[in-house]
């Protein structure tokens, strides 16, 4: 699958700093999905694609409409979970899939003043495509599980893991 590292002997937190890719990792009746990059916001880009790339082929798909999402959280690991939970609910109610992900954290005063002075924000522009013009290759995902779910900043990079359950 494309980002899927080469071996299982290289966990994300020892690659080079400017690479970011995703890989799944073998999990009883679930997906696994690990991601890096050399931000969080790259990292958990590469954590939706990751989690897309479990289910659907993304190799021939063409990008369409950009959609726009903001998800907030307390945590790095609220923000993760949330961004995956709004592709699944893209997923079951649009029936589209990203196909390219950009996450980036808004720097203006005014986008802090939306949420709680504690929570943090990510906005995040999802590429697209209807689900019915790649080639599924398994179960589609029904949610996050919050259990091992983690978000890590290295000197490497960030890395960030999550259990998808399908």
């Amino acid at each position: 699958m494309p980002g899927d590292a080469d071996d299982d002997k290289h966990p994300p937190q020892q690659r080079a700093p400017q690479q970011r890719g995703h890989r799944t990792v073998p999990h009883t009746a679930d997906a696994r999905i690990e991601a890096w990059g050399t931000s969080r916001e790259e990292c958990l880009a590469e954590a939706v694609l990751g989690m897309v790339e479990c289910f659907a082929d993304l190799s021939g798909a063409e990008p369409g409409p950009v959609r726009q999402v903001r998800v907030t959280g307390r945590r790095d690991e609220d923000l993760l979970a949330a961004l995956l939970e709004e592709v699944v609910f893209r997923l079951e109610v649009h029936g589209e899939v990203p196909v390219r992900v950009e996450a980036a954290s808004p720097e203006s005063a005014a986008a802090s003043s939306a949420t709680a002075s504690t929570d943090e924000v990510l906005d995040v522009r999802m590429a697209v495509t209807d689900l019915g013009s790649v080639p599924v290759t398994g179960a589609p995902p029904k949610g996050v599980s919050w259990n091992e779910l983690s978000v890590a900043q290295a000197s490497e990079g960030w890395s960030c893991a999550v259990t998808v359950d399908v």
